[in-house]
């Protein structure tokens, strides 16, 4: 009897098979027949012929971010670490060049931002570099964006997180800084005991106005209440002179000063005779009487 050979066991025929496999959402596979590019692999599962077909790798359409710390110096010899984030991912459309064209895109991409960076920061002074973060993210940006889109990667954003110059730049920059706001307070301050001074002044002229004002205002009601004393006292009394009447008045004032300095504790004064008048003789007389007791 002749029996049938296995259709695995043929000697001039390689037996081929299905091998099964998945792609993740928002990744691509690179599969090859012999080592030649045929197709890609979208999410979900997927088939390939093996040996002939086998998976090279795998492409991701995620945002990516690659962080690129550069040191360099700046137009003033102070040396800087700036630390650049880059955020791309790869284009749907070229995949095939984004998986071909470079063996490694994130050093592409740091080799560029070192170039940009080092060629635009020796042009800025250090207090510049800070005011221009934007400028040279703007400046990076597009110089990754003209290069990477032949390669297949689209650069969506170009930052500068950082900006770290040395420690002894920032601690005299600090000092510099509190040296000019303690200025500017001890200027405020000078000018707020000005405006003080100048209130005070101003608040003491008016005082004194108002005072001066206040005994101009008593002396002429003490003056016309005089002039009546002297006028009833003349014409109720018959033989005394207005100089008389006057005389009599300045003693009941004098005596009235006397009492009110008495009462003063703290209060301690020298009588000098002095005769001139009648008044003053009557005035000397009682003093010396009082002295006497």
């Amino acid at each position: 009897s002749s029996s049938t050979p296995h259709p695995i066991s043929a000697t001039n025929s390689m037996v081929c098979f299905p091998c099964c496999f998945c792609v993740q959402t928002n990744e691509a596979a690179i599969i090859e027949t012999c080592g030649k590019f045929n197709r890609l692999g979208t999410a979900g599962m997927n088939v390939v012929v093996c040996p002939w077909e086998q998976v090279s790798g795998k492409v991701s359409y995620r945002v990516q971010q690659l962080d690129v710390r550069v040191e360099t110096k700046t137009k003033d010899n102070v040396f800087i670490t700036a630390v650049v984030s880059v955020q791309y991912q790869v284009l749907k459309e070229k995949v095939y060049d984004a998986f071909y064209s470079l063996t490694n895109p994130q050093q592409q991409i740091t080799a560029h931002v070192y170039d940009v960076m080092r060629s635009q920061l020796p042009t800025l002074d250090l207090d510049a570099v800070f005011e221009a973060k934007e400028e040279l993210a703007i400046a990076v940006k597009a110089a990754l964006q003209q290069t990477m889109e032949d390669f297949g990667f689209q650069i969506l954003q170009a930052l500068i997180t950082d900006l770290d110059p040395d420690q002894r730049v920032k601690q005299a920059m600090n000092e510099i800084n509190s040296s000019k706001r303690l200025k500017e307070a001890i200027a405020e301050q000078a000018e707020g005991a000005k405006i003080l001074q100048v209130k005070s002044a101003e608040a003491e002229a008016e005082a004194k106005y108002l005072s001066g004002v206040g005994v101009a205002k008593q002396r002429r009601a003490i003056v016309d209440g005089l002039r009546g004393s002297i006028v009833d006292f003349s014409s109720g009394v018959e033989g005394t002179s207005a100089k008389d009447v006057m005389d009599l008045l300045l003693l009941s004032q004098y005596f009235d000063m006397l009492k009110d300095t008495a009462g003063d504790p703290n209060c301690k004064t020298v009588f000098v005779p002095s005769s001139k008048s009648l008044g003053d003789e009557t005035r000397n007389a009682l003093l010396q009487a009082e002295s006497g007791k």
